[in-house]
């Protein structure tokens, strides 16, 4: 575990990224970093669901009149589980929704993650806290925790278990009480 002294700039000033509630960093860490197979039980968002002709959104709850209004079946297969009520369509939830999602995130186990740039995981809530380096200005006031820092501020950070060998690559401490949190060595 290689740490470095220097924290960086808060370039958030103290006033973003932040936890308000105990003055916790919210932390950066690269998809990367982690056992993948942690990334399974993400929720991934595919936006709200939008008809491909006219680009409105869509219902899955036919209109109470629809009986008298004609629609038409836009796919020649599929459930027709959503309407378009402009286009008079009927829609398949694969007619709908971004074929890529937009982005996802994790809310349990006393996590709240989400996606961040282009292949980073945004630390907003956990059990856990580290210290490590301030973020570039592109996620001001947040950790690093690609740079662990034994001068940098608390900052939240993923336990143990969210990594390949069971070791996080930085200290690890729980939010309840400060202790430091040491890997399962079973």
């Amino acid at each position: 575990m290689s740490e470095t002294t220097y924290a960086g700039i808060d370039y958030g000033l103290g006033m973003s990224n932040v936890d308000k509630s105990n003055g916790i960093r919210y932390g950066v860490i690269s998809q990367h970093s982690i056992n993948l197979d942690c990334m399974d039980d993400v929720e991934y968002d595919y936006g709200k669901p939008t008809c491909p002709k006219c680009g409105n959104e869509v219902t899955d709850v036919m209109p109470d009149n629809w009986r008298e209004i004609e629609l038409e079946s836009y796919t020649a297969h599929g459930c027709d589980d959503y309407v378009c009520v402009k286009c008079k369509i009927l829609l398949d939830s694969g007619d709908v929704f971004a074929d890529e999602p937009l982005g996802w995130s994790y809310d349990r186990d006393g996590y709240q993650l989400t996606d961040c740039l282009d292949s980073d995981i945004f630390i907003i809530r956990s059990p856990y806290w580290t210290r490590a380096q301030y973020c570039s200005p592109c996620v001001p006031g947040a950790g690093n925790l690609d740079s662990p820092c034994e001068d940098g501020p608390k900052t939240y950070c993923l336990g143990h278990d969210w990594f390949e060998d069971g070791q996080a690559p930085y200290k690890v401490y729980s939010v309840a009480d400060d202790s430091e949190v040491l890997p399962d060595t079973d």
